[in-house]
């Protein structure tokens, strides 16, 4: 049986900058398409600044047409707020593929640097040499890209590319929307 290629998207998830990394896998071989990052104006609320990074997450997946979707976990930082603001973040990076209908897996950045590079406490600078080894003649638009292109990378090692698409045809099919309850007046 042949499999198609595939495209997927990672994302390295941030409240200023999320990065995104767009691979095409095909068989064993791996494929860079694009990289980018979706920034955030400062100076707007918190709500506006989620819903350029909803609109701009959203623009990437129509543009480019991944059939599958891998964000990086996050973990608690210590100044609270700041983890707060991330996990919003990531919340809506999880949520932009999820709406398009593509199934989203999340992975750990210990598990994303084991998958590209070997080692789960590899250094930045040896995910970025083995992003060059791996997807020759790169060219990453800032680290948050190349976090994303990393993220991308694991989940076509873990299996991204392949069974996905029957799951998401599935969810597609037998999804099932959020209940809702409504209470008012009339009853």
């Amino acid at each position: 049986m042949t499999i198609a290629r595939q495209r997927l998207i990672g994302f390295d998830p941030g409240l200023r900058k999320t990065g995104w990394g767009i691979i095409d896998v095909d068989g064993a071989r791996l494929n860079h398409v694009a990289n980018g990052i979706v920034k955030t104006d400062n100076e707007l609320s918190l709500a506006e600044r989620l819903v350029q990074l909803y609109d701009g997450l959203s623009l990437v997946i129509t543009e480019w047409e991944p059939v599958s979707a891998a964000v990086e976990e996050t973990f608690v930082n210590k100044n609270p707020s700041s983890t707060l603001k991330l996990g919003q973040a990531r919340g809506i990076s999880l949520l932009v593929p999820a709406i398009s209908g593509l199934p989203v897996s999340e992975y750990s950045p210990n598990h994303i640097k084991k998958s590209v590079v070997g080692s789960g406490h590899a250094g930045k600078e040896q995910v970025k040499a083995m992003l060059g080894i791996l997807l020759p003649g790169v060219k990453i638009n800032g680290e948050d890209a190349g976090d994303a292109l990393a993220v991308a990378i694991c989940h076509a090692h873990s299996g991204g590319a392949h069974g996905r698409i029957s799951d998401a045809l599935n969810k597609v099919s037998g999804q099932k929307g959020a209940q809702i309850i409504m209470k008012g007046n009339n009853g």
